[in-house]
């Protein structure tokens, strides 16, 4: 991944290399196929004397070719056969339209292909060997028996159903199972699809212990029932408003000893938090539901911390790999944020590289309307305030170690005559209460499309170290992002959902 390889093989993109792979073998089988073909044809007409037809050599045993009895010609069609099956039982049309245990099982021919195979050509056991011994020792390693061994028993114990389609597990996390911001996972669940696994990424920072997050966008047909599933479980009867009023007496005893001014702030900021919680507590249901979990694997989002600058962009639900990392960015100040119990002297503002690079984090959240913003906004609130929290401890206005930027693209701009008046309204509001009418945030959401050449030219001349550009979402925009990045000589790295 960091050699020059990287750039000619899509190492990050396991699936476009598995496709890449498949489209070399279907061209080789062409070509092979059609050389055979064209060979036979060429005994037959030039070569009368041997006494055989193009059939006779294609179809039957008697030009004696091939490693077993001469089989050659008769194993090919099968494994022609099974490769024309394969892909196109492999296609989008197949998998995206409710048919993906027909993708699953005819990509199970891979068996008899290789038996075949072996069959059909003589050395070609030379070539399979290693990378079967290797594939073998893998599909022991990801088998059920090694990871309940390795993890036990995984279920997904909280869910909550958003209005916007989007469905938020919390599945318990065995104390071995460790990973990095922006990893994924592959998730199995018995009780929707037995033989389906799919990839998500893992929204939760490594640091919380316990559980991880997935946040999945009803967008397929497996997604779909994943929604329809737990919507209509039943919930384990718990009482939520007991916690919350056990909160709530902890947190008036904690104010009570706090300064005048600090604990009026802090009065507002519980009562805040407490009816955000509430609002969570309506929508999440403890469930005990089995599970399976592959994993963790790495994307790009690796490099984070090895950064100086760094510019995180989300598109739609492709903010996942960075609420984790934002999270995890939070809680590695915290902790360097202690105090020295000898000098008194605090490291905020001087975080060690061992603990991460990063001296900036700019994160631009691009959704089409309202509604999508609302499973991330609790987090991104959060952080606002921990940020504040962390400038009035230390007395005096230290600069964000994120900068927030969120853009509606269904809203109208300014610039926009059918949306000038709405746009001066909020504007006006976020003035006088100091927090956006959409989110609820201090930051104000940016109406239309980025103008990434306004965006990129500001981060800029911050000055603030080497900028990396860390993208998921759309492809399509991701193409536009790494043409700015280009320009402004910005590295830029994706992962695509």
């Amino acid at each position: 991944r960091s050699t020059p390889l990287a750039a000619i093989l899509p190492l990050d993109q396991h699936i476009t290399f598995h496709k890449m792979v498949g489209a070399a073998i279907g061209v080789s089988a062409a070509i092979h196929v059609g050389g055979h073909i064209a060979h036979a044809v060429y005994v037959q007409t030039v070569t009368p004397e041997k006494n055989m037809t193009a059939v006779d050599i294609l179809f039957t045993q008697k030009a004696n070719m091939g490693w077993v009895a001469g089989t050659a010609y008769i194993t090919g069609w099968p494994i022609l056969g099974i490769l024309i099956i394969m892909t196109i039982c492999s296609l989008p049309f197949v998998r995206r339209g409710g048919h993906f245990e027909v993708f699953y099982w005819t990509h199970m021919l891979y068996v008899p292909f290789w038996i075949i195979l072996i069959i059909h050509a003589e050395v070609f056991w030379y070539y399979l060997i290693l990378p079967l011994i290797m594939f073998i020792i893998e599909k022991i390693l990801g088998s059920r028996l090694i990871k309940k061994a390795r993890y036990g028993d995984i279920f997904v114990t909280e869910v909550g159903l958003l209005p916007s389609g989007v469905c938020h597990l919390v599945i318990s996390r065995p104390d071995n199972f460790r990973y990095r911001p922006g990893d994924y996972i592959f998730l199995q669940i018995p009780a929707i699809a037995k033989f389906e696994w799919h990839p998500f990424t893992i929204s939760s920072a490594p640091e919380m212990k316990g559980h991880i997050w997935l946040h999945v966008r009803t967008a397929g047909h497996w997604t779909k029932q994943l929604y329809e599933y737990f919507s209509a479980i039943d919930p384990i009867q718990e009482n939520p408003d007991k916690e919350l009023k056990m909160r709530q007496r902890k947190s008036h005893a904690r104010a009570s000893w706090m300064p005048g001014k600090r604990q009026s702030q802090f009065k507002i900021k519980d009562k805040e938090e407490l009816q955000a919680e509430k609002r969570i507590a309506q929508i999440m249901k403890k469930v005990h539901v089995k599970c399976h979990i592959d994993g963790p694997y790495g994307t790009a989002t690796r490099e984070i911390f090895e950064t100086e600058h760094a510019v995180l962009v989300g598109a739609g639900i492709g903010v996942t790999p960075m609420a984790s990392i934002l999270q995890s960015i939070m809680y590695r100040y915290k902790e360097s944020k202690r105090v020295c119990p000898n000098c008194k002297f605090s490291f905020y503002g001087v975080i060690p590289e061992s603990v991460m690079k990063l001296k900036k984090v700019h994160f631009i959240w691009i959704n089409r309307d309202q509604k999508s913003f609302e499973w991330f906004v609790g987090l991104l609130n959060k952080i606002e305030k921990e940020q504040i929290d962390v400038a009035f401890e230390e007395g005096k206005d230290l600069e964000k170690v994120i900068d927030i930027t969120l853009y509606m693209t269904a809203a109208k701009a300014k610039t926009d005559i059918r949306g000038a008046g709405l746009q001066m309204a909020l504007s006006i509001i976020h003035r006088r209460d100091k927090k956006d009418l959409i989110t609820g945030l201090s930051t104000r959401t940016q109406a239309g499309r980025p103008n990434w050449n306004e965006i990129f030219s500001k981060i800029s001349e911050e000055r603030k170290g080497k900028v990396k550009v860390f993208f998921c979402g759309a492809p399509q925009l991701g193409q536009v992002v790494k043409k700015a990045c280009m320009k402004f000589d910005f590295r830029f790295r994706k992962e695509n959902f």
